[in-house]
Parts: structure tokens; sequence; C-alpha cells
């Protein structure tokens, strides 16, 4: 061993025993123990890492953050490991340890007066939906992820669901934080307000940051009251067209008790059918689109049915609509949703595809899916367009199957010709080539082709400011 390698191993040993001085030697995993903690959700990267530290509270946060600092060791924070682009992954250098907040996981406070409750990072967003069940309450996003993925991640990530028509972004959802900054400070921001016009917000810099500033430890999130019905439909339809049809007119008739608005192309649909038979399959025939809705009733059930009726009775005469269904029990509205939510399982067992996260403005859906098909189809004939997504805000999975015939990886090959094909047409048509995924290190090299340098100079900024060692997260985003 080399003097200068001697040296990086006695330095690395004081490091990791410190961290099992800070929060204790079974929370600091090296070797085969910290395997688990190192592979992307998708199974496609696996990174390397000097050990994952798990603290129990914030306190613990800011001790090893501050550590981190003195040894110049980069962080990974990471919360449930259900990213997609790989953000809470640490790269192949190992220079890297991984933050995990699993041990953050109290609800610490539940104000149903004030419609809040104040939890930590790393507690599991299930876990949260129940907690407020239990107070009367809603606690609204709602992802396929949830019960893996935790609160900070979806904070970190801005993340989606099919709710936001409704309630917005997770970052709609959040008064609040408690954040570690890059220095080791911890920064108490856990404030229950809906209005405070008190400087720069602070909050928001930090939500959808992906971990790059500072580490999310605590919230403060909104809650809502309990609906007293739930109504799903599942609309069968011709073209994305006549879904944006569909929405209007069931905005307009049913206003803020619509709550979930998903496209499903028919290629989604027999996708499920084929790997998940034993899932209802509403129609005898086939469509080319379909939608899903539901309706949240604070009135009572029969309201909500009556209005859903009302509406799709109008879609059905006017032609927007071919055929429906409305569920009739609780179990009905699951059977409906776990179709939605069993495309990424179909895809996953299908084999390998190539996966685009985009939103482009709700008016232009239509066209660009018209238009990036035929792109698609020329460059590579035959191939599989696996189409769905939150519709009512203009957000599709918009992922990419090889033709028949093709071996998967053969077809991987060829991401980068695809991913520029999907891109290019989303910058097009005015959209984001991230719409509540993130950028992580899968999309950061993506940014400078959609992003003005005027844009990317005042992230950069920002970093520098907030984090001038570079140790937070590095090499995501930016």
């Amino acid at each position: 061993m080399t003097e200068r390698a001697s040296d990086n191993a006695s330095l690395d040993h004081a490091f990791l025993a410190r961290c099992r001085d800070l929060v204790g030697a079974a929370h600091v995993l090296t070797g085969s123990d910290a395997a688990p903690y190192l592979t992307d959700w998708r199974g496609r990267f696996t990174g390397r890492t000097r050990a994952v530290v798990s603290p129990a509270s914030s306190a613990e946060v800011a001790a090893v953050v501050r550590l981190c600092a003195q040894y110049r060791v980069p962080l990974v924070p990471q919360g449930g490991r259900t990213g997609l682009v790989l953000g809470s992954v640490p790269d192949a250098s190992g220079d890297a340890i991984v933050l995990s907040l699993r041990r953050l996981n109290r609800v610490r406070a539940i104000d149903t007066f004030n419609r809040t409750m104040t939890v930590d990072a790393g507690c599991i967003l299930h876990d949260i939906q129940q907690a407020a069940a239990g107070q009367g309450m809603l606690f609204p996003l709602s992802l396929a992820a949830e019960g893996s993925c935790t609160i900070g991640g979806n904070l970190a990530t801005n993340a989606g669901g099919t709710g936001v028509l409704r309630y917005g972004n997770t970052r709609e959802l959040c008064l609040g934080l408690e954040v570690v900054t890059a220095q080791g400070e911890v920064w108490d921001g856990l404030r229950g307000l809906r209005k405070d016009n008190t400087g720069y917000d602070l909050r928001d810099l930090y939500i959808g940051a992906e971990g790059t500033l500072g580490v999310i430890t605590g919230a403060v999130l909104k809650l809502f009251p309990q609906p007293k019905a739930a109504i799903t439909a599942l609309v069968a339809l011709c073209s994305p067209g006549d879904a944006l049809a569909l929405l209007k007119l069931v905005e307009a008739a049913c206003g803020p008790t619509l709550t979930g608005y998903e496209l499903m192309s028919d290629v989604s649909l027999r996708l499920v059918a084929s790997h998940f038979p034993d899932l209802p399959r509403p129609f005898p025939g086939r469509y080319p689109q379909y939608a899903l809705l539901e309706l949240s009733s604070h009135e009572s059930e029969q309201h909500g049915v009556a209005l859903l009726e009302n509406a799709i009775e109008r879609a059905l005469e006017a032609g927007i609509a071919q055929d429906a269904v409305v569920a009739t029990s609780i179990a009905q509205s699951r059977g409906l949703w776990a179709i939605r939510e069993h495309i990424p399982l179909a895809q996953a067992a299908a084999g390998k595809n190539i996966k685009h996260d985009i939103s482009v403005p709700i008016s232009r859906i239509a066209d660009f899916i018209e238009a990036t098909d035929a792109q698609l189809e020329a460059a590579v004939p035959g191939v599989q367009v696996v189409c769905f997504g939150h519709l009512g805000d203009g957000n599709l999975h918009y992922n990419i199957a090889p033709p028949e015939g093709i071996a998967h990886d053969d077809f991987l090959e060829r991401q980068a010709e695809i991913n520029r094909i999907v891109h290019d047409s989303v910058a097009a048509f005015g959209g984001s080539i991230s719409a509540e995924h993130g950028v992580g290190a899968l999309k950061r090299d993506e940014l400078p082709r959609y992003k003005s340098a005027v844009e990317l100079n005042l992230m950069r900024a920002l970093k520098a400011a907030l984090d001038p060692l570079g140790i937070m997260n590095p090499g995501k985003v930016l």
C-alpha cells in the first residue's frame, strides 16, 4: 500500500469511527450490509458507498453532516429509494456515504383545527395517510409507491401523483420545513402558516432540490376534510382529443369535486391484462383510449354519483365517450384503480423499456401524442408506446417498449436516440422533460439542451451559495 493510500485508509477509518460514535455502531453499515441501499428501484444501476449511516433525529443528521463537511465526504440523502432518476443512490466512486433517513419516522403532531400534521422526513407516505384518516382528515398525496416512499423523498422531488388536479404537487401540500444545511446547522421552518410574507421563501428552495442544497428532516403538511364519498368511473374513448373534451366537460359539470383524471392507452390496458389476468376487464370490447375519473363528494355518495353520471351521459350523447362504467362499490372502485396502478408493474414484467416522465400544456397533449407517436414509428417501425398518466395536470408517462421480435437489451442501445426524439418533441410543445420524478443523475446531462444558460447559471449560483463544498448529493441535478 502506498503512503497516500495508507493516509486515505486512516482518514476513512477515523471518519467511520466518529460516525459510529454519533449514531451507534449498529446504524453504520458497510460491505454487504450496505448492499440493499445501493441499487436503484428499477435495478438498472448499483453504486458504491463508504457506509450507510442512519441517524435517529435531526440533531444526529446535523452532527453527521458537520462531520462530512469536516472530512470533505460527500453524502447522498435517501428515503424509500423509490425514485426513477438515480437521485437517491450513490455513484460508482464509493466516495460518498448514504444518509438514510429511515429512522426519522415519527408523526410529531396533528392539529385538526389548523388542519396540519408535523412529521419526520422518514415517515412512509401510507402511514401519514393513515394517521390523518385516524383523525378524520385527509392527506391527499397518493402515488403507486406510497407503501414504501417517504415524505422526505416526496418533498425532495416535489412528487405529483393522482390528486394533483385538485390538491397540487407535494409543494402545495407543505407549509413548513425543517432542514439540515450543508454546514450542519438546523433551520427550523416548521410553521403551520398559510400566510407568511417575511422574506425569501426558503421552503421552496429545498422542495424539489433532490437533496442537493440540504437535508429535509421534517415537514408541516396540509390536511383536508375527509370526503364523504369517492366515486370512480372508467370511460372508453376514441382518441386523446376526446379525453381532453371529456375533461373540459366534467370540469364544467363537477367543478372542484373532480380530484383525479387519468389517461390510459389501449396498449397499456392490454399489457396489464396480459400480466395480471385476475384484474377487472370493464368492457367487452377494446377502445383506443380510456379515462379514469374520480370525484370526491363532501355532501353524499348519491350527490357525487348523480354529478358524475350526468356528466358521462352528456359525453355519451355528444359522441365524446363511447362507453362508461361507474363503480357501485368500494371493491369496484379499487379494481378500476388497480388497472391504472398495475401499468408500471406490467411494464416491468414485460421487460426493459425506455421511460419518460414528461409534461406539456394540457391543451397540447393530443397533438403531442400524435406527433411524437409518428416520429417514433418512423425511427423504429413497430415500436410500442405505453402512454398513460395524469392528463388532468398535463403529466404523461410516455414509455417506449421495443417492437415485437426485438431483444430488450438491443432496443436499450437506442435509448439516447429515443430520448432525443421524445425530449425534443416535448420542448417543441412547450413542455418539461421531468414532470414529477426529478432530474437526479439520469437526466442531469439533458438539462443544458432544454434550459437556458441564464437559468442554469442561477441554479449553479444557488448551489454554490448553499453548498460551497459540493458535498450534498453531488452529481445530481447539476
